[in-house]
């Protein structure tokens, strides 16, 4: 007897903070598999010929074997000793020239014809990082999208030589710090922990990146202890801190459901120890009875 998937329409869940309310919003769900990494999106995937991906091939073995040749050094040199100190911040992205941009991607509804949402991310007059857009919650009269309006930048997987996918190995640092000037508005911070089996595709840790609108930069340090886990828009019953060891990809949303221009400058993205955050996990879970959620 062959199942069906049972697809859900998406759902809209609220997290209210101290200045403003800001937004998770939901795709649909299959409770049974996971098709593909992009939940459905994309489908129609240009094909190519084998000859044009073959020579496509050729052109980045240079680069590759490059690659590989930096993670060979790198092993069997190891890493050195690592003194921290506190206040001082490993920047991770530095937004100041077109090649940093190129590390991230943007994406809001409207490129899945499910929103009228726009977005970009460019070089401001500063020379500073500029996540820009318009946002709007209008829905598409097609009977089906019941919600819109989100914008999304998201950095690029890290990655070896080859193509092999890495992750991003945190586990020295407490807090992540971001140096950024935005317009008042409230943006939601991600932190994407994309596993290797499909019910972990969408794991994201997410907390409120608050901005003051001023004239003034900020500097906003969160604690990892802070972020609590959704899953496509969806805040999780079973809460666990972030694995920071696993760590593919960082991303700043828009979704706070003001249909208005937005702007968000950013300096840079970066990690910082602090030895007195002793804090693990902010949010304390019950132990319940069997077959319902718990620790």
């Amino acid at each position: 007897m062959k199942m069906n998937t049972k697809i859900f329409n998406s759902l809209l869940k609220a997290v209210t903070c101290s200045r403003s309310t800001c937004f998770i919003h939901t795709t649909r769900v299959s409770f049974i598999w996971e098709r593909d990494h992009k939940g459905g999106y994309l489908r129609d995937k240009p094909k190519h010929a084998t000859t044009e991906l073959i020579r496509d091939g050729l052109k980045e073995l240079k680069g590759e074997i490059m690659l590989w040749k930096d993670e060979m050094k790198e092993r069997f040199e190891g890493d050195p000793i690592l003194v921290y100190r506190r206040g001082e911040i490993d920047i991770v992205w530095q937004f100041n020239q077109p090649e940093a941009l190129s590390r991230w991607t943007t994406t809001s509804d409207s490129d899945h014809n499910e929103g009228h949402s726009t977005c970009e991310l460019s070089l401001n007059k500063g020379g500073k990082g500029l996540f820009t857009g318009m946002l709007s919650s209008q829905v598409p009269k097609d009977g089906r999208v019941k919600r819109a309006g989100y914008c999304n930048m998201r950095s690029l997987r890290p990655r070896k030589s080859f193509k092999r996918d890495s992750y991003f190995d945190w586990r020295m640092y407490s807090h992540i710090v971001l140096r950024v000037r935005g317009d008042g508005r409230s943006y939601m911070l991600n932190i994407a922990t994309m596993g290797y089996y499909d019910i972990m595709w969408n794991d994201v840790y997410s907390y409120a990146l608050f901005t003051r609108g001023g004239p003034y930069w900020q500097l906003s340090k969160i604690p990892f202890s802070k972020f609590f886990l959704t899953s496509k828009g969806r805040i999780q019953d079973k809460q666990n801190p972030i694995p920071l060891d696993k760590v593919t990809h960082v991303g700043i949303s828009a979704s706070d459901k003001i249909n208005a221009s937005f702007h968000l400058e950013i300096d840079y993205i970066g990690l910082e120890f602090d030895p007195t955050h002793i804090e693990e996990f902010a949010y304390e879970m019950y132990t319940m009875p069997k077959y319902m959620v718990g620790v």
